[in-house]
């Protein structure tokens, strides 16, 4: 486990995605997990566009880990279309130790590699990136 920071590789799938919904809003989110056995993040899931929060809560498991971007589409206060992605690193209190400790010492090697993050969020339960929390965030 100690090599798990140096170790850990992205695949290009993740990469992709992450562009198609930074540079062509082709998704709304991406949830990404890391496959132990292979030492490897790879895409887990895609909302489409026109998904809503709810769904990306939903796409979170309630007892593992996972990384997600959520694309956070809003009006300012000046009526302009503003967007803001979210790096989020899912950790509930359930999950189990040694998954925890690898999501969270692999997790700046990963997010380095998605270039365009906005914001950042840790949550180990649903109130922690509740929607109303991107909103304040965001403004």
């Amino acid at each position: 486990m100690a090599n798990a920071r140096t170790s850990m590789g992205v695949e290009e799938a993740c990469r992709r995605a992450f562009l198609e919904l930074q540079r062509k809003k082709a998704h709304r989110y991406i949830v990404f997990k890391i496959e132990e056995k292979r030492k490897t993040v790879v895409v887990e899931k895609i909302g489409e566009v026109d998904e809503s929060y709810e769904d990306f809560r939903a796409s979170l498991p309630d007892a593992d880990c996972r990384y997600a971007v959520y694309d956070y589409d809003f009006v300012t206060d000046d009526n302009c279309q503003k967007s803001k992605i979210f790096f989020i690193a899912w950790s509930p209190d359930i999950a189990r130790i040694r998954t925890k400790f690898l999501y969270a010492t692999s997790k700046d090697k990963f997010k380095n590699e998605l270039d365009g993050v906005h914001y950042e969020m840790q949550a180990t339960d649903p109130t922690e990136i509740a929607i109303d929390i991107m909103k304040e965030r965001a403004h």
